[in-house]
């Protein structure tokens, strides 16, 4: 790994174990091996390279969604719950980059460039996710598509919260497809009741 690369997991393994706003330009160059002058030259600045390494983390988290793939079989809310369980198996792994990630979102109103990138990941997300649970190719994806990726991503956004504060309290794939399932037949029950009165 070069410097810059250096520097980026110095922050983020910092990031993860001090919080955004605890860490120093020392913690990270004691963390990364690299010296104070080689934040001003590979970033400018070190809030540059606390939000770098926040937008590396978010990125990650982002593939790692989108690497949870499924088959194709079964209907949409079938893919999801094998997706989202999937997810939740990952998550272990994922802690640091979960936790790396969630500061983002503060740091996002803050931060036009974060805002901006952080956008720019939820828009790829919301069009693979519609993708997978529509099983078919990213470029084929329609409103519906992305409308279901969209409910998905808040569905994983909020999940990925609760898991980070007490992962044995987190609902299980299964819990969440048969809460969406009977919110579906509520709603259908209720549009019966409804244009019957």
């Amino acid at each position: 790994m070069g410097q810059r690369q250096d520097l980026l997991a110095g922050a983020k393994r910092c990031i993860v174990e001090k919080g955004y706003s605890r860490t120093t330009a020392r913690d990270i160059t004691a963390a990364s091996g690299a010296n104070l002058a080689a934040i001003g030259y590979h970033f400018g600045s070190k809030e540059a390279l606390m939000n770098a390494a926040v937008l590396d983390s978010f990125e990650e988290w982002g593939a790692a969604i989108e690497e949870v793939g499924v088959d194709a079989g079964g209907d949409p809310l079938d893919r999801f719950e094998r997706f989202l369980a999937g997810f939740l198996e990952g998550s272990v792994e994922q802690r640091a980059t979960l936790v790396a990630s969630a500061q983002a979102f503060a740091e996002a109103e803050f931060v036009p460039e974060v805002r901006r990138q952080l956008a720019d990941t939820y828009e790829r997300s919301r069009e693979s996710i519609g993708a997978m649970l529509q099983g078919v190719e990213t470029a084929e994806v329609d409103e519906s598509g992305r409308r279901l990726g969209s409910l998905v991503l808040a569905i994983i956004t909020g999940t990925a919260l609760q898991w980070l504060i007490e992962p044995e309290a987190t609902p299980s794939a299964a819990d969440f497809s048969r809460a969406l399932r009977s919110l579906v037949l509520t709603g259908d029950r209720g549009g019966c009741e409804s244009g019957a009165s």
